[in-house]
């Protein structure tokens, strides 16, 4: 039945995604990439929030809910809900408003397609590997619920997603995401009743969890260190990541994709905005599912197998704490909130890699009907990578994680600066960058087991041996942050110390023409 059930699913997606994909059959480029810019609020705000509500913020909620705190648990979800409405308030009338196609084309206006096509690779490696994280999660979560290989997971999955998303552009994303969003919604209100009270009902729950952890209850960190959970470093880190996810989470060309496919720039306003409350509001149901999952009393081999793998607490719920159909109905919102995720980072990676990068670049001469072919092959291939890189990485969340850091570091302060400073240069943009990527990687990796090699004051006051938070692989201060906030000082001072032999460019529109605001 299980298996019967996600054939099902999985036909209704490319049945959607075929009949939205009538709307671009004799259109432009633009029709795939942004709806023609049509899209009415209502539908801008579902895709919005079914993009960011993916797999990851599930069963990252859950996970961290379950192994935690709540602070740690719904840290993703509420730093990318108030990333969205952030954006909506300072960014996203101003890009509707300029009529831009992708991230990069403010980058590409002031700065040059040349210098814009570097900019360009961290915003792509980020969409890449969030692609290969995604189509991971769904792996994993059909291999615990229907013992399904993990290939053969990824492999259905990817290529329903690949086929609507190459045939109907955004069109078919957005239909496809407001169904999933739906499948989203009503499987976790099915679910969460008979999680609840298989775990001794929700009053239970709860005093269950206070008592146990009556320091991990906040919804923030402690102001200072004041347990054996909340130290001062781990404080620090907490806000580090939380910066990072808030205005890292807002150059990423996913969002600005369907900022851009709205009707108006006030529509494109208040679709973010909407989108962010909607987004924080989702927290709720994965957090229920880790807090059960601590105060349920699990036979010990599966308390085993979950303090083992801790990821995996959102589907182990549903296996054996709701009956099958339930729990089927809630593989479905996790179905449906990795394919949205999905379809949405391959359509948005392929629109900077045809738009940008081969568009204007490569061949600038290209036609209609040659753009959308190039649009349709770049999804395909990227769908691809995303594949393989999800088979062969063991380490894609961390590659994501990494570029997500980098998209903060280096693009955040680009994008403000694009935007809203008249006064900037090529010169302070790449000054900018290089700096606050030298301080980011000067902080180390663990992920490629590179040490730091900038003196960072925690290093200088601790175990000079000791690089790393024991556990988290987390740098004791926040570099990140520093990173970002030189480059947010540096960008307009180097502009205009080098005005006078690298003159700025005023922002403007596809059509040339100059924006009296820039």
């Amino acid at each position: 039945m299980a298996i019967a059930a996600i054939i099902s699913i999985y036909s209704v997606f490319l049945v959607i995604g075929w009949l939205a994909a009538r709307k671009v059959k004799d259109g432009t480029a633009e029709d795939l990439l942004i709806a023609g810019r049509a899209m009415p609020m209502w539908l801008a705000t579902l895709t919005m929030t079914a993009t960011w509500v993916d797999g990851g913020y599930l069963l990252g909620t859950a996970e961290g809910a379950y192994k935690s705190s709540v602070a740690l648990g719904i840290q993703g979800g509420l730093c990318f809900g108030v990333s969205l409405i952030l954006g909506g308030i300072f960014f996203a009338r101003r890009m509707r408003r300029m009529e831009y196609t992708t991230l990069i084309d403010p980058f590409e206006s002031r700065f040059g397609k040349h210098w814009a096509a570097v900019l360009f690779i961290p915003a792509l490696l980020g969409e890449l590997f969030w692609s290969a994280e995604l189509l991971v999660a769904i792996g994993s979560t059909f291999g615990v619920t229907l013992q399904m290989k993990l290939t053969t997971a990824i492999l259905i999955s990817a290529v329903v997603v690949i086929l609507y998303t190459m045939v109907g552009g955004m069109w078919s994303v957005a239909y496809t995401d407001a169904f999933q969003l739906g499948m989203v919604v009503i499987g976790l209100a099915i679910a969460i009743p008979y999680v609840l009270s298989a775990a001794g009902g929700f009053d239970a729950v709860m005093a269950g969890y206070a008592a146990a952890r009556p320091d991990r209850t906040g919804i923030l960190p402690p102001f200072s260190g004041t347990g054996s959970f909340w130290t001062s470093q781990s404080i620090i880190n907490w806000w580090d990541v939380s910066l990072m996810l808030i205005f890292g989470g807002i150059p990423w060309n996913c969002y600005f994709q369907r900022v851009l496919s709205c009707q108006t720039p006030l529509k494109a306003q208040w679709h973010s905005i909407f989108a962010g409350l909607l987004t924080i509001l989702m927290t709720l149901p994965p957090l229920l599912i880790g807090v059960a999952a601590f105060r349920y009393v699990w036979p010990v081999n599966l308390m085993a197998e979950l303090q083992a793998q801790p990821a995996q607490t959102f589907p182990m719920v549903l296996k054996y704490l709701t009956p099958p159909l339930v729990a089927l109905l809630g593989l479905g919102a996790i179905i449906g909130a990795v394919t949205s995720s999905f379809s949405s980072s391959i359509l948005s990676a392929a629109s900077m890699m045809t738009w940008n990068f081969a568009g204007r670049t490569i061949w600038p001469n290209l036609s209609v009907t040659q753009m959308k072919r190039l649009i349709r092959l770049s999804i395909v291939l990227l769908g691809a990578s995303a594949i393989a890189m999800a088979l062969k990485v063991q380490s894609v969340q961390a590659l994501w994680f990494f570029t997500s850091d980098l998209v903060f570091v280096l693009l955040f302060p680009q994008l403000v600066f694009a935007l809203f400073d008249s006064k900037v240069n090529r010169t302070g943009s790449i000054v900018a960058f290089c700096v606050s990527l030298v301080l980011r990687l000067g902080g180390g990796e663990p992920l490629f087991g590179i040490p730091p090699i900038i003196p960072y004051p925690e290093i200088l006051t601790s175990n000079p041996s000791v690089w790393y938070e024991a556990g988290t692989g987390a740098l004791l201060f926040p570099y990140k942050t520093l990173a970002a906030l030189t480059g947010l000082i540096l960008l307009p001072l180097v502009s205009r110390m080098t005005a006078r032999w690298d003159n700025p460019v005023p922002l403007s529109l596809p059509s040339g023409k100059k924006d009296a605001a820039a």
